[in-house]
């Protein structure tokens, strides 16, 4: 049978539960997508396909963590090929609703908050996305419940969208939601550029210059691996050494808390964990990238 297509809470639990029986299955894994799909889905599915007798993904763009109407018009809407992608690594169902399934009544008047977490970094440069974007993670989560207490649950997150991620863990635990959050590394194209879906909206001039983010990363990361102080100036000055990049922020911080980690950054050897966080403008473009420091 061939993967299916369904567009109602409904119909997704009907239909996950009657593939959790068929298959004698003990474990359903959600793999949550605004589609427009590339490499780095295709191993978050496969992650889930290799974990879980049952697999949903969902495909859903959500209004709410758009700040102006014209992006959330162009981001990219390729249904049939993200079928064909999600098909082929194994996933059993696919669920991609309507605004109207997600959100009955217009925008929800109660929605997620999501705190001091989401006061810096990405929060800082797009107000209120947080929000939006853990008020559909809930609903999605709540969606793809299996239907028996019995059943193990995951939901799988790429490890790019790294303050979101540290984010859905922080709600999970704290509300207690009966999920168990599984990261997956980023994907990156050979010449190192993490995969966006926003990244074929690069011009061919765009793309060469957003490499840069990938080299100050690894600069930074060769540091740390060799126990050198992170020197992060200097790491900025490459980043901002290319015209077609605009440099909104570029930090190490704690991989739970996700404050910067000053003293480790400058003079001093480093020791210990961090997260080396970036985000930049390419030409119209925003991409955000990060690295693990684990020395």
């Amino acid at each position: 049978m061939g993967i299916q297509l369904v567009t109602t809470a409904a119909q997704l639990r009907a239909e996950s539960a009657r593939l959790l029986t068929e298959k004698g299955g003990t474990s359903q894994g959600l793999v949550p997508t605004m589609g427009a799909l590339h490499a780095g889905h295709a191993r978050l599915a496969r992650t889930a396909v290799e974990q879980n007798d049952v697999v949903v993904a969902s495909i859903f763009v959500n209004p709410l963590q758009f700040g102006e109407a014209v992006d959330l018009e162009r981001y990219p809407r390729t249904l049939e090929a993200d079928l064909a992608l999600l098909e082929a690594e194994g996933v059993d169902l696919v669920f991609a609703p309507s605004v109207e399934e997600v959100y009955p009544g217009g925008e929800p008047m109660v929605r997620i908050t999501s705190g001091t977490l989401a006061d810096k970094w990405e929060g800082a440069s797009r107000p209120g996305h947080f929000d939006g974007a853990l008020t559909v993670v809930a609903k999605l989560l709540h969606y793809g419940l299996p239907g028996t207490g019995q059943t193990v649950y995951r939901a799988y997150f790429g490890q790019k969208d790294a303050q979101q991620l540290t984010l859905v863990r922080r709600m999970v635990a704290d509300l207690n939601f009966p999920v168990e959050i599984v990261p997956v590394p980023i994907v990156r194209s050979p010449d190192g550029l993490a995969l966006s879906s926003r990244n074929r909206f690069l011009s061919d001039p765009e793309r060469e210059a957003a490499l840069v983010l990938s080299r100050a990363l690894r600069l930074v990361e060769d540091r740390a691996n060799a126990h050198e102080p992170l020197d992060l100036d200097s790491a900025r000055a490459l980043v901002e050494s290319q015209p077609l990049v605009e440099l909104d922020y570029f930090d190490v911080v704690d991989p739970l808390t996700l404050e910067p980690l000053a003293e480790n950054c400058r003079e001093t050897p480093f020791r210990g964990e961090g997260l080396v966080l970036i985000a930049a403008k390419v030409g119209p473009v925003r991409l955000i990238d990060n690295v693990p420091l684990d020395s």
